[in-house]
């Protein structure tokens, strides 16, 4: 694929990505992807067969990032408890989007889960990454139960983004993030 193939590829799934994380997937057509990205839908056949092929090129996207992410994090320094610390404070890098659209990640999950099996497990994938890496984290600290802490972190993420989304509640999220860090320290200094 020439330059030009590989940046309406990428055009399209930076439409999707947006598209599925603003709308959902299922509320999302190829003629509103197409629409975003300028490229006639007969075009996407060149780059794309189906819808779920587009999804995977997102998901793909989205744990490239997120590794991105945490690489960041382990670069920036060799202490896991601050890992952890850095990587929760994407919680207010992410404020806006979290309060307008909630997590990207958490809702095409929470979507695919109900009726799209198949795609659902793929649409977890960035969840599996985080939760691995979070977990690794908290080993590295010497915690026994890392894998718990791990989820009950994912999860605290989680519900605080529902809920700030639900309300639109700004302060409701920069507190809620306040106590996730205390939440952190307690559990990684005893």
């Amino acid at each position: 694929m020439g330059t030009k193939g590989e940046g309406n590829r990428q055009r399209i799934i930076e439409a999707a990505d947006s598209l599925f994380y603003r709308r959902g997937y299922n509320q999302t057509s190829f003629q509103d992807i197409s629409d975003a990205t300028g490229i006639p839908r007969g075009n996407f056949y060149y780059y794309f067969k189906t819808k779920d092929d587009i999804l995977n090129a997102v998901v793909d996207t989205r744990i490239a990032d997120l590794t991105l992410m945490v690489n960041s994090c382990e670069s920036a320094t060799s202490d896991a408890r601050e890992r952890l610390l850095m990587f929760s404070n994407m919680l207010e890098h992410q404020q806006d989007d979290v309060i307008q659209s909630g997590c990207p990640i958490g809702s095409l999950t929470t979507e695919l889960a109900k009726d799209e099996p198949a795609l659902h497990e793929k649409s977890r994938q960035p969840f599996v990454l985080l939760r691995n890496w979070i977990k690794s984290q908290f080993e590295s600290l010497g915690l026994s139960n890392a894998e718990d802490l791990a989820m009950d972190l994912l999860a605290k993420l989680q519900g605080v983004t529902v809920m700030a989304c639900a309300f639109k509640d700004v302060e409701y999220l920069k507190r809620s993030h306040h106590e996730i860090k205390d939440w952190i320290n307690k559990k990684t200094l005893n």
